[in-house]
């Protein structure tokens, strides 16, 4: 195997690893992709070759790539091929799929964080290395000029690397203290600062010792922390951007009988504007003309399709299922539904982000207390010696000795050893905090539909129907695409049925389909269509001429590990609620077959954030588990929240957690091992607060040189990541 690799003349570690990093970076959504296709139904390798397949092969379209993670389907294309042609291919393929709007996502697709944090980190090391080399010359026993010559060649590496290195530490910093407050990144710049001017005074006066290695490894440590606490987390972007990338980028305006294909942004209130089968509504409208159904599920969680026609009005994301549709634009751009969605979950957002974590809280106390003690000190000194080189030397190895290495390790080393257990159980921690909140989680909020349930229809006891009217109802069945009929296809091609023979078979846009069976009309469809009375289930009827309609009832599929996942919360003593937008009585059956107590039916979007929202006046830490549009607020709104991969990226973007397989029974489990983790957590910071009295005194006793101290430091960090460790 051969490859072309891009020539290099870089002499450093991170000049030769950004290149790659920003090739990584820039992966998800290639410069020259055209169209961008929602794909959540994707959930393996399999899936990826199949789709690539598919796609490849259609006319037009000059490379496809699918991406797992973001459950996204990239596509460069010639300018003649249609959204609607893409979307078809998928479906055909067996794949639900939603267009995105490409350049809202190109716009945000090329995170920095992670590349500057690895660049900077190998800079830092890269430097801490050679300037440790020089100092082994000096500890060797080089004197007069030649150690000189040393520690000025150590300043000079050491200087502009810091100023490099350690910006994520200064920017921080400067916040803090701009802001008239202290963080945890106040005592590092002032150890590191001190530390270097130490030195350099050191090395002007022609001193023994230096400690430009210190600093340099002090912000090596420091930054691999930073960098492992990046690491635990997936790009966490903004849940109210990613809604707005799910709106229709184009829509069909009727232009005195004429359509005219043209962007969503130029629509204007009082428009005409056609949605054809399979669409979504790019508009908050009523219908003027068509009948159809409509799938709301993404939005509100109904399970059943809603009967469209004339008169009704439909809310911008809704599926047009079966029938082209007429609307009048009631609400555009900023004030459709959908966008309503987008600013809830912006207000939650900003809400979720008050949360204090513990290190936060840690640094509260402690910053001000390391500050205090090197003033002493060198205050301290100063009086006793009157000397304001040793008063600085000893100021400085307080600052160093105390310096929150370790409690800035004690987070990312706990989260990253945890994230890494619960990785293998199937959940990806996308937040740093996540697993501290998810410790103090007291209730679970399950969504319904695509959450306990894997949302797609399952066709319940056919054993009231021959084999004449099984073979009738799959002849009926394939003339449809509806959800309904695909499922009940399956079933019965599952069980070795034969379709029927039918004359002048049609399907009727919202009601079913209909043909003639050996000169008999045969239809399949709504209740009140065929001649029966509805039943309150979700359900088609199969009616021959002359004969009482026969139901065929579905029922939504559990999600596996739903009913152990719920009776493992509810023994470890959670709270667990079911919300839904559901009908009162599906949510109310799933609840009686699951054992909850407690649900809510008929939910909007606004209702769950603000039900989550009355939990948390009340005293309660929530866990929101859910996976459609009209949960995002709500799982933004949450204590914490975890969503299945299977969810639309606007809901796992918006949660905390993604849980990577179908089974829900891990859930449990990673409660549990966020407990630990805390605890953990707690553990670490009680060690860097036991090495600190003992390791402060010595310092400010002149027992310590910066040199010693870093040392020092270095073992505390240690000691803090073994202990982290043991999660594993």
């Amino acid at each position: 195997m051969t490859a072309t690799m891009r020539p290099s003349i870089s002499a450093c570690p991170a000049c030769i690893a950004a290149p790659g990093a920003e090739d990584i970076a820039q992966r998800d959504v290639p410069k020259e992709a055209k169209l961008a296709i929602s794909v959540p139904g994707v959930h393996c390798g399999a899936c990826i070759s199949t789709l690539e397949r598919a796609l490849s092969t259609h006319p037009g379209v000059n490379s496809a790539r699918v991406n797992l993670t973001l459950k996204r389907a990239l596509i460069e294309a010639e300018p003649h091929v249609s959204p609607e042609e893409i979307i078809s291919t998928i479906n055909a393929a067996g794949y639900e799929a939603y267009e995105l709007d490409a350049g809202t996502l190109a716009a945000r697709a090329q995170d920095k964080a992670g590349r500057d944090l690895l660049m900077r980190l190998a800079v830092a090391g890269f430097a801490s290395m050679n300037v440790m080399l020089l100092s082994v010359s000096v500890w060797s026993g080089a004197e007069g000029a030649t150690r000189d010559m040393f520690h000025w060649i150590s300043a000079a590496i050491a200087f502009p690397t810091i100023a490099f290195s350690g910006q994520p530490f200064f920017k921080s910093a400067w916040s803090a203290l701009r802001n008239k407050r202290l963080n945890m990144d106040v005592p590092i710049v002032l150890a590191i600062s001190l530390a270097l001017v130490t030195s350099l005074w050191e090395t002007m006066l022609s001193g023994h010792h230096a400690y430009f290695d210190a600093s340099l490894t002090l912000t090596f440590f420091l930054l691999a922390g930073r960098y492992l606490d990046y690491r635990t987390r997936a790009i966490a972007r903004s849940a109210a951007q990613e809604l707005a990338a799910l709106e229709v980028p184009r829509a069909v305006r009727l232009e005195e009988g004429l359509e005219r294909t043209l962007p969503v942004s130029e629509l204007r209130v009082g428009d005409l504007i056609l949605v054809r089968p399979g669409g979504r509504m790019p508009i908050d409208g009523e219908i003027l003309e068509g009948w159809s159904e409509i799938d709301r599920s993404l939005l509100t969680g109904e399970t059943r399709p809603i009967f469209a026609e004339p008169g009704m009005s439909v809310s911008a994301g809704e599926v047009n299922l079966t029938g082209p549709l007429t609307l009048r634009a009631t609400a555009v751009g900023q004030d459709t539904s959908l966008h309503r969605m987008a600013d809830l979950v912006a207000i939650a957002e900003s809400g979720r982000s008050r949360y204090t974590s513990l290190a936060d809280a840690a640094a509260k106390l402690y910053a001000p207390g390391v500050h205090i003690l090197a003033a002493l000190a060198f205050v301290g000194w100063y009086l006793y010696s009157w000397d304001v080189r040793i008063s600085l030397n000893i100021a400085s190895a307080v600052l160093i000795i105390t310096c929150p290495c370790a409690l800035a390790l004690a987070v990312p080393a706990v989260t990253t050893a945890a994230s890494g257990r619960l990785f293998k159980k199937g959940l990806l921690i996308k937040d740093a905090t996540a697993l501290e909140r998810l410790a103090q989680a007291d209730t679970v909020v399950f969504d319904k539909t695509g959450t306990l349930t894997a949302g797609i229809p399952e066709v319940g006891e056919l054993d009231h129907l021959g084999t004449r009217d099984l073979t009738i109802a799959l002849g009926l069945a394939t003339l449809s695409s509806h959800p309904l009929s695909l499922a009940l296809r399956t079933a019965l091609e599952a069980r070795g049925v034969k379709a029927a023979a039918l004359e002048s078979g049609r399907e009727v846009p919202g009601y079913g389909a209909e043909g003639l069976w050996q000169g008999r009309q045969v239809r399949l469809g709504r209740a009140q269509w065929v001649g029966a009375k509805a039943s309150g289930s979700t359900a088609a009827w199969l009616a021959v001429d002359g004969e009482p309609p026969l139901e065929i009832t579905f029922s939504d599929r559990l999600r596996p590990g739903a009913q152990e996942a719920v009776a493992a919360l509810q023994a470890s003593g959670l709270e667990v609620i079911m919300m839904s937008g559901d009908s009162a009585g599906a949510v109310e059956a799933l609840a009686q077959r699951l054992g909850i107590a407690q649900w809510v039916a008929e939910a909007l979007p606004g209702d769950k954030a603000a039900r989550i929202a009355q939990l948390h006046a009340d005293g309660k830490k929530v866990l929101m588990v859910g996976d459609g549009l009209n949960d995002t607020a709500a799982l933004t709104e949450a204590h914490v929240s975890v969503s299945p991969a299977s969810a639309l990226d606007a809901a796992r973007v918006a949660s905390d957690i993604v849980l990577l397989g179908t089974d829900l029974s891990p859930l449990a489990e990673a409660i549990k091992v966020a407990g630990k983790a805390t605890q953990r957590i707690r553990e670490n910071f009680q060690v860097a607060t036991v090495y600190n009295i003992i390791a402060v005194p010595l310092a400010i006793a002149g027992l310590c040189s910066p040199l010693i101290a870093a040392l020092a430091m270095s073992t505390s960090s240690i000691t803090v990541s073994l202990n982290a460790l043991r999660l594993k």
